[in-house]
């Protein structure tokens, strides 16, 4: 999405009639979202220079220039574009990044990261020349138009504001290598810009090149799962944006100096869904590996280790993918610091005890801690799915400290799943109350949220994506049970919705690879083959451990299947504490279609079994609802909740639909 795009006479007009700032605001606050004041003030100044900087008669009047370019599956914002020609007609993009940054100071031993003042103080981001860098990688690798024609990007940095006089830190030949392919410009380099513009656009854009950015066609989202051959073997498949290259290099520094100073050391990251918790420790794992030092990734869940492996089996050993993959549950018989490096993804899977009846050990964590020298520890709060998952920071912090560990703290924010929708995942969070945001009243269109009344239409919709590239899948709550005797044939229908006719069966032998295997997607997945994993779809089916009734949002663990070994103990859990029993069962469900609802790339498709809990979405997703945040309502015994026949809230929902 372009939030404006014109030639550069269009752009120097509105920018001297007053209206360019407008017009960004206007455009991005009916498409996007809220503008704020700082916002504003931004546009004003650097707008300003930019339009300074094309006042040259050698930039032609009708290069093109868009503004604000938000690069597809993110919420990136490119801040200037010029398209043209060059002597030879070939098509050319000049992506500039803008900064209003006064001073900044280098940092010596992380790559291409510096410090500035930041959101009320001094904070590590990326080199300016960097960040214009990866949008341009971000660019290249999803828009198919800007490979084939081919259209060749030239990312460029303008600090206006920066005095290198005073302040030389970013010219500093650490960082040369990014500042050879992607130059940075500052206070009085005006015509420097302007000579790099005119070298590669001394003619307008007569092929409409923005059209092909804003309109082409976009590449399959890469997924991990794909691309993590090619990262062990030393490729960037995955180029860190922003917080990631950011939390990526000071974990990186915080091992290193871990291992050299042999102090234990523990960094805990706090993501949601789609933040790059798994990129970023797959980046670090690969790094490890080729520097020399002792790694290992490490998760509860079985499902993304066993996918990672599989997809290696072409490149290593079965022996070395072994060691690189663990679970966590090997660690109570590991020796004091024999690891340097634990990678632990989905830390929020960790369990106190290991072993099939959870009777080994004393507790992963304090494991994991005790066996390695430096281990990181990728954390949601929001994705605990079974009553023994005991992830938690606390925990985490605890365990550190009785060891005498140096504790580290990060946080990833940046979105690359649900399309880059943070609204989404703030809508996500609101509708389903795990908890109230700011943006609870819906969410920007780009990401495909659909709601089915019939589950056969919202299958055949997941199977026409899937014919693409065999990357979207069904997926659905634990509300039917998974047979224990191992079969052969998807006929038999594990999942049966009566009213509609339909049935399909879980997923049978292929557990380990149901995120890959062709075949899948004739069968459903559950939270415990697909978390740590992405698709570019998915259709999900949400059982009657979900439901509206009487205005409410109801946890119904009655209605999980008796197979379900997620909510073992939660019974005895009730005797002793009725309180604390309530609100973990409310978490784990809840919990659990949050995860199953943020593992599309690029959209969710939803059919729920309560047809008052589907209307209950329709309106929330139509902007016609009204949220009253209220205490969990849980159900944890057969005995029914009493009705309120004051309450016609349900007849209300179902009068706003029919009408």
């Amino acid at each position: 999405m372009i939030i404006y795009a014109s030639t550069k006479q269009s752009f120097i007009k509105d920018f001297e009639q007053g209206v360019l700032v407008k017009k960004l605001h206007q455009t991005l606050t009916e498409k996007y979202r809220r503008v704020g004041e700082s916002e504003i003030h931004s546009w004003q100044t650097s707008l300003s220079y930019m339009a300074n900087v094309m006042r040259d008669f050698a930039i032609p009047d009708l290069a093109g220039v868009a503004i604000e370019y938000i690069v597809p599956n993110t919420q990136k914002r490119v801040d200037f574009i010029i398209t043209g020609l060059d002597q030879q007609d070939k098509e050319h993009v000049v992506i500039v990044e803008l900064k209003q940054w006064s001073e900044a100071f280098k940092v010596t031993d992380k790559d291409n990261i510096v410090s500035t003042y930041l959101g009320g103080g001094i904070r590590e981001t990326t080199h300016p020349s960097y960040q214009a860098w990866s949008y341009c990688s971000l660019i290249e690798n999803f828009n198919e138009d800007v490979q084939n024609r081919p259209i060749e990007l030239h990312p460029c940095a303008f600090l206006h504001n920066f005095d290198e006089s005073i302040s030389p830190e970013l010219r500093d030949p650490i960082y040369n290598s990014i500042l050879d392919i992607s130059p940075m410009f500052t206070l009085g380099q005006m015509d420097s810009l302007r000579s790099f513009i005119k070298s590669y656009i001394p003619k307008p854009d007569t092929t409409n090149i923005m059209e092909s950015i804003e309109h082409g066609k976009l590449r399959p989202s890469k997924s991990l799962q794909d691309s993590i051959l090619k990262m062990l073997k030393g490729n960037k498949e995955f180029v860190l944006i922003d917080d990631q290259k950011v939390e990526f290099e000071q974990i990186k520094k915080a091992a290193l100096d871990a291992i050299k100073n042999n102090q234990k050391t523990v960094y805990i990251v706090r993501g949601g869904p789609g933040t790059g918790k798994s990129v970023v420790a797959i980046n670090l794992l690969a790094e490890c590996i080729h520097n020399g030092y002792m790694a290992q990734y490490i998760t509860s869940n079985a499902a993304p280790r066993n996918v990672y492996s599989a997809m290696l089996q072409q490149g290593y050993k079965k022996s070395e993918i072994k060691a690189l993959f663990q679970s966590s549950g090997t660690f109570h018989t590991r020796k004091k610091n024999e690891l340097q490096i634990a990678i632990v993804d989905e830390a929020h899977r960790l369990r106190k005890k290991s072993g099939m009846f959870q009777s080994q050990g004393e507790d992963q964590i304090k494991e994991i801690i005790n066996a390695s020298i430096f281990s990181v520890f990728f954390i949601d709060r929001n994705q605990r799915v079974t009553f023994n998952d005991a992830g938690t920071i606390d925990k985490i912090r605890n365990f550190a400290q009785d060891q005498n560990s140096l504790i580290y703290e990060g946080v990833l924010e940046s979105q690359f799943r649900c399309n880059g929708s943070d609204g989404y995942l703030a809508w996500l969070d609101n509708v389903l109350q795990i908890a109230e945001t700011a943006n609870y009243d819906g969410f920007e269109g780009d990401y495909d949220f659909k709601i089915f009344d019939n589950p056969h239409e919202m299958y055949d919709a997941i199977k026409a994506k899937n014919e693409i590239n065999n990357k979207s899948r069904v997926l659905a709550g634990y509300c039917w049970d998974w047979p224990k005797e191992g079969r052969t044939t998807s006929l038999v229908k594990d999942i049966q919705i009566p009213e509609h006719n339909f049935g399909i069966s879980w997923n049978l032998g292929n557990s380990d690879t149901y995120a890959i295997d062709p075949d899948s997607i004739n069968e459903a997945g559950c939270i415990h083959t697909t978390q740590g994993l992405e698709f570019e779809y998915v259709g999900v089916i949400i059982g009657d451990d979900l439901r509206y009734e009487n205005g409410k949002l109801i946890v119904d663990i009655t209605k999980r299947a008796k197979t379900d070994q997620s909510i073992k103990g939660i019974k005895k859990l009730l005797e002793e504490n009725p309180d604390e029993a309530h609100r973990i069962a409310d978490e784990i469900v809840k919990n659990t279609y949050r995860t199953l609802m943020t593992r599309g790339q690029k959209g969710c498709y939803i059919y729920c079994t309560n047809k008052e809990l589907s209307n209950y979405f329709k309106l929330a997703y139509n902007h016609q609802l009204s949220y009253t945040y209220t205490e969990p309502q849980v159900v944890l015994s057969e005995q029914p909740l009493a009705a309120d026949k004051t309450d016609s809230n349900i007849d209300k929902l179902n009068l706003k639909l029919d009408k």
